[in-house]
């Protein structure tokens, strides 16, 4: 598989989880925990959303064969959802529904916040998941099935590494310089789901 494959599989995950902007929501909803606290909610949050994450990369497919969706017409309406993402991130709706998860207490467990809201919806969401079925559907045998498992892999553990640092982050960059960071990734992601709608497009009208 070409590095440049990986590399875009790395920034289309990387742009949808938003590793960057979660640092500080995750600081907001293990409010009052101890840091090894903090650091056993991350672990587990990661964990739980790679298995739900790596189920749906590896049977969302064959869900699609049963129903009767081909793959270039999901890849088109994954595009879009991802392109509704990137809006929501670029006009901030994505942040503001995140921060209403973190500020109130009925929309989570008290004191285990690891399953909800982190490993979903916040880290396994709809456009995690549809991307994951996607790329997983564009890899070339097991091989590069598991080279996608590791991509994955990767994005989950610079998540852990921003939650590890989240109050770091949060005093150093502030709440501009992450909508800054939050923006500029939202207009990659627009980039990457036009791209995505694009391929679609042609595997329907020119392959099928």
């Amino acid at each position: 598989m070409e590095l440049q494959v990986l590399i875009t599989a790395f920034m289309t995950l990387f742009v949808i989880i938003d590793p960057i902007g979660l640092a500080p929501l995750f600081v907001a909803i293990t409010q009052g925990q101890t840091a090894r606290h903090r650091r056993a909610i991350g672990l587990r949050a990661v964990l739980i959303a790679f298995g739900i994450l790596t189920i749906f990369g590896l049977f969302g497919d064959h869900v699609l064969t049963f129903v009767g969706i081909s793959m270039p017409a999901f890849r088109i309406a994954g595009g879009l959802l991802l392109f509704l993402t990137a809006l929501e991130m670029l006009f901030e709706k994505r942040t503001k529904r995140r921060e209403e998860h973190a500020q109130h207490p009925e929309h989570q467990p008290v004191e285990d916040p690891s399953v909800f809201p982190l490993a979903t919806p916040l880290l396994a969401g709809p456009g995690a998941i549809t991307s994951m079925i996607l790329l997983i559907d564009q890899a070339n045998g097991i091989a590069g099935i598991l080279l996608m498992l590791g991509v994955l892999v990767a994005v989950l553990l610079v998540c852990l590494a921003f939650f590890a640092l989240s109050g770091a982050m949060e005093r150093v960059f502030g709440a501009t310089g992450i909508n800054v960071v939050t923006r500029l990734m939202g207009m990659l992601l627009a980039a990457l789901s036009v791209q995505s709608v694009a391929d679609g497009k042609k595997d329907m009208f020119f392959l099928g």
